[in-house]
């Protein structure tokens, strides 16, 4: 009897928990699923689990040496670009077939009013000169510090800016969030509700990373004709790239022979 392939699965998306369901009991190949450990609580994938970094390039390809890993599939986050370069080098390095599951990103469409920002603090900067008061803020509790001192209003060429910030963990002891008020919830979020939460706090500004997947706010921000600061991906490693579980599933089994 041939020996399972091992595969590697670094997750932390929805894509990542569906694509380790599929791959329960499957007759080729053995899922390892592996999360950063950034978030509160998540959602287990069924299977073998680990949890936290890997300590860099070198850490990552003595991990995949010591455990036999012979497929490597990223479906982390699409802003997650220092693991995917990672993930890049040390497959790279020990000739271990690698590919990336990155969900679709948005795309404007007529009527949409999108800035395109290409980094976190690039919009910071920009909406100092923002004539928006009011701003919805979901970029990720790793990275409100830039929007801060808007909120002070030391960064702004008016009184300080009120931010409505989502995320879905608290920032922790000793992050400063920017003043407003704070909500935690998970997604995915129907366009109805949003449209709702925005009109309820008087919302002039969506800032957002464009993530992809479920798109309530987007819809939401353009039925109510308000501008979005969208903060652009970082640019993907060489290598195959997978826009679907279906896609995944398909790459996997061509590898596991």
């Amino acid at each position: 009897m041939a020996r399972l392939r091992n595969l590697l699965l670094l997750g932390g998306t929805g894509e990542a928990l569906r694509l380790a369901r599929e791959l329960q009991g499957h007759a080729r190949v053995r899922c390892i699923s592996s999360l950063a450990g950034r978030t509160e609580n998540p959602d287990h994938p069924p299977g073998d689990l680990r949890v936290g970094g890997f300590g860099g390039i070198d850490g990552l390809r003595d991990y995949l040496v010591a455990e036999k890993i012979d497929l490597v599939l990223d479906a982390t986050h699409p802003f997650a670009a220092q693991m995917a370069h990672h993930a890049h080098e040390a497959c790279a390095a020990l000739n271990i077939p690698r590919a990336k599951l990155v969900r679709p990103p948005w795309v404007a469409s007529p009527g949409d009013r999108w800035t395109m920002m290409p980094s976190v603090a690039a919009a910071a900067t920009f909406l100092r000169f923002h004539p928006a008061r009011r701003i919805f803020l979901t970029v990720g509790r790793q990275e409100i510090g830039p929007f801060v001192p808007l909120g002070r209003g030391d960064g702004g060429r008016e009184a300080g800016r009120w931010f409505l910030t989502r995320m879905i963990d608290p920032p922790g002891d000793g992050i400063a969030v920017p003043p407003g008020e704070t909500i935690l919830a998970r997604g995915p979020f129907a366009p109805d509700d949003e449209k709702a939460l925005m009109q309820q706090h008087g919302i002039d500004l969506l800032v957002t990373k464009n993530s992809g997947g479920a798109a309530g706010k987007i819809a939401a921000a353009a039925e109510l004709h308000l501008p979005v600061l969208m903060i652009e991906r970082p640019p993907l490693p060489p290598g195959p790239t997978l826009d679907s579980v279906g896609a995944a599933l398909g790459w996997i089994n061509i590898h596991a022979v």
